[in-house]
C-alpha cells in the first residue's frame, strides 16, 4: 500500500470527484469500503485513522463542467508550469486555483486522452506532521489509501511522454504477453524512484475506459464486490488468486464513475 502524504514529486496525495445523486453515492461508498472484520474506511470515507485521502462531493453548478471521474491528485514541483506544459502538449485545463498573490495552488486539468487529474504542490512537512497528529489507533495497522494509479489508453508511448513532461515522473517499461503476442506496458516513478502508477494498453482482457483508476484496498473483497452488485454497480472486470479468492476488481459506481478495488 501507498502511504499517505508521503513528500515527492509524482505522488498520489488524495483524490476526489463531484456526483449526481449524492445521497446514493455515499451509500454506495460507504457499505462497498467498508467491508471485512476490521474495514479500512470509515462511513464518512475517511480512513480506518481519521485521515481524509478521498472526497466525495456533490454535483454543482461549480462543478458541472467535471467529468465524472475520480481525479487523483498528484504533486509536482511547479503547478504553474506543469499546467503550462499540459496546455502546450495538447491537454485541458478545467480550473485552476490561485492565491491572493496570484501564485498557482492547485489545477484540474485534462489529458489528450480525456482523462482528468489535480495537480497539487509537494506535500509540506508541516501537512505531514498535522495528519500524524489527526490520526488515531496505531499507524502500523492496515489502513485505507490508495494503493496504486493506473490508466488504460490505445497510445501508451504518447501519454507516457505527456506525463512525464507535465507531471516529471520518469518511466520503464513492463512486458506483457497476450493471444496477440508480446507488448510493453509502462511504470512511472517518482523523483525518490519508487513506483507511483502504470499506463497500460487497452488490449486482451484489459479494456477499460481511459480514465485515472484509483485502486482503493478493503477488507472484504468478495463482500465489498457483492454490495457493488446490490447497490446498483457494476463490476466491470475481476482478477483471482491461485486459491480462487478475489484478488483485485475493476468497478463501476451507480452513476458510471470507475475505480478498482484490491485485496488489503
Amino acid at each position: 500500500m501507498t502511504a499517505p502524504f508521503v513528500p515527492r514529486v509524482g505522488g498520489t496525495l488524495s483524490a476526489d470527484i463531484a456526483v449526481p445523486e449524492h445521497e446514493r453515492e455515499l451509500r454506495f461508498y460507504s457499505r462497498v469500503l467498508t467491508t471485512g472484520e476490521h474495514p479500512l474506511w470509515r462511513e464518512d470515507l475517511m480512513n480506518n485513522q481519521g485521515i481524509p485521502i478521498i472526497g466525495l462531493g456533490a454535483r454543482n453548478e461549480e462543478y458541472a463542467h467535471l467529468p465524472l471521474q475520480w481525479m487523483p491528485h498528484i504533486q509536482v514541483a511547479d503547478v504553474a508550469a506543469s499546467a503550462e506544459r499540459a496546455l502546450d502538449l495538447g491537454g485541458t485545463e478545467l480550473m485552476h486555483g490561485k492565491d491572493e498573490a496570484g501564485e498557482s495552488q492547485w489545477a484540474v486539468l485534462l489529458d489528450p486522452n480525456g482523462a482528468a487529474f489535480g495537480i497539487v504542490p509537494v506535500v509540506s512537512a508541516e501537512h505531514m506532521a498535522a495528519a500524524d497528529d489527526d490520526a488515531s489507533g496505531d499507524m502500523a495497522a492496515p489502513m485505507g489509501c490508495i494503493a496504486w494509479i493506473d490508466l488504460t489508453v490505445a497510445d501508451v508511448e504518447e501519454t507516457r511522454d505527456f506525463y512525464r513532461q507535465v507531471v516529471g515522473w520518469s518511466a520503464g517499461g513492463v512486458e506483457m504477453e497476450d493471444a496477440s503476442g508480446r507488448y510493453t506496458d509502462c511504470k512511472l516513478f517518482g523523483d525518490d524512484d519508487n513506483p507511483a502508477a502504470a499506463i497500460c494498453h487497452a488490449r486482451g482482457a484489459n479494456r477499460v475506459p481511459p480514465v485515472w483508476m484509483i485502486c482503493l484496498p478493503v477488507g472484504d473483497l468478495a463482500e465489498s464486490l457483492r454490495r457493488v452488485r446490490e447497490e446498483g454497480g457494476q463490476v466491470i472486470q475481476a482478477t483471482r488468486r491461485m486459491d480462487g479468492k478475489y484478488a483485485s476488481a475493476a468497478i463501476q459506481d451507480p452513476v458510471g464513475a470507475c475505480l478498482a478495488l484490491v485485496s488489503g
